[in-house]
Parts: C-alpha cells; sequence; structure tokens
C-alpha cells in the first residue's frame, strides 16, 4: 500500500485542491476589494518595525498556498461527515473573521474595532490547528505561518491604534496638529 500525504478515501483530491484554491481565492480577493491604501491608510502613523506594503502581499499568498495545503491535507483525514461538517464550520468561520477584519480596518476606517475581532480571528485559526492536530500533525505545521503572521499584524494592529488613536467620530472632530495653533 502507497503511503502519501494526501492519502484517504473520502473524495478526489484534485477536486479537493481546486475548491481549496477557490476558497482562498476568494476569500483573497473579497479582502483585497476591502483594503484601501489610499490617502486616509498612508496618513497613519505606524511603527518603525512595520513590513513595507509590498511585503503584505508575499506574505498572504504564501501564507494562503500553506492553508491551502493544510485544509488538503486535513480534508484527506476526515473519517466522518461530522468532522467533515466541522472542518467545513471551522473554515467558513474564519473566512468570514479574515474577510471582516479587512472591512474594519480599512473599509470603516476602524483599527480600534479591528484588534478587537483580530481575537476572534485568532481564536478561529487556533481552533483549526487544534482540530488539525488530532488528525494531521503536518496540517498543523503548516497552519503556523498563518497564526504567527495574524499574531504580527495583531501586534501592528494594536500599534495603530496607539499610533492613532481614537476612531470614529471622535477622531473625524479632532483637531490636526496645524488646527491648534
Amino acid at each position: 500500500m502507497k503511503t502519501s500525504l494526501f492519502r484517504s478515501s473520502s473524495g478526489d483530491l484534485r477536486i479537493q485542491i481546486a475548491v481549496g484554491v477557490v476558497w482562498v481565492m476568494v476569500v483573497s480577493l473579497i479582502g483585497q476589494r476591502l483594503t484601501d491604501l489610499g490617502p486616509w491608510y498612508q496618513a497613519l502613523k505606524q511603527p518603525a518595525w512595520k513590513p513595507p506594503d509590498w511585503a503584505f502581499g508575499v506574505i498572504w499568498t504564501s501564507v494562503f498556498v500553506l492553508i491551502v495545503t493544510a485544509g488538503v491535507i486535513a480534508w484527506r483525514r476526515t473519517r466522518t461527515a461530522r468532522q467533515r461538517r466541522v472542518f467545513i464550520g471551522l473554515f467558513i468561520l474564519n473566512s468570514a473573521l479574515h474577510i471582516t477584519w479587512s472591512g474594519l480596518f480599512f473599509a470603516l476606517k476602524r483599527p480600534d474595532w479591528a484588534m478587537l475581532e483580530l481575537i476572534f480571528l485568532w481564536l478561529s485559526i487556533a481552533a483549526i490547528m487544534a482540530v488539525f492536530w488530532k488528525w494531521s500533525r503536518l496540517a498543523f505545521l503548516l497552519l503556523v505561518p498563518y497564526i504567527t503572521w495574524v499574531t504580527i499584524a495583531g501586534f501592528l494592529n494594536f500599534a495603530n491604534v496607539e499610533l492613532n488613536g481614537p476612531f470614529g467620530q471622535a477622531s473625524a472632530e479632532r483637531p490636526s496638529a496645524g488646527q491648534l495653533n
């Protein structure tokens, strides 16, 4: 019997890879559409350690490839309909939280709300990893860069809140330094 990284009796590997790729592409595209690096974002004070803007695309692309790989491996290790429902439910929740963060931070210009939401995004990744640990140690390990990057993004989000807050109505009414003189 041949063993494989992707061994399973739970479906066609090509279909699972295609579903994973399409899913991640849709989540990524929605997140990109919500991400506006225009004047508001450019005006934010950033910590000195923030990666350059171009690095975010490279990092997220790499993370998404690892998510798809981990997802396919774990999906193929599911044995029951219940396990598959858990798997799909966790990915739906994680995807919704991923998209919501972009909407809060960029579209609504509320890094403070995004910081709170990021806690739930991080917990959703941890939940996926906990389930994957039971099914495949490799799938678990492939998600370590995801939770690491979201942790770094969390510190960056926190720095944005600290350096630029408050946000929302109060910040719109707050005079700029030039208006104080």
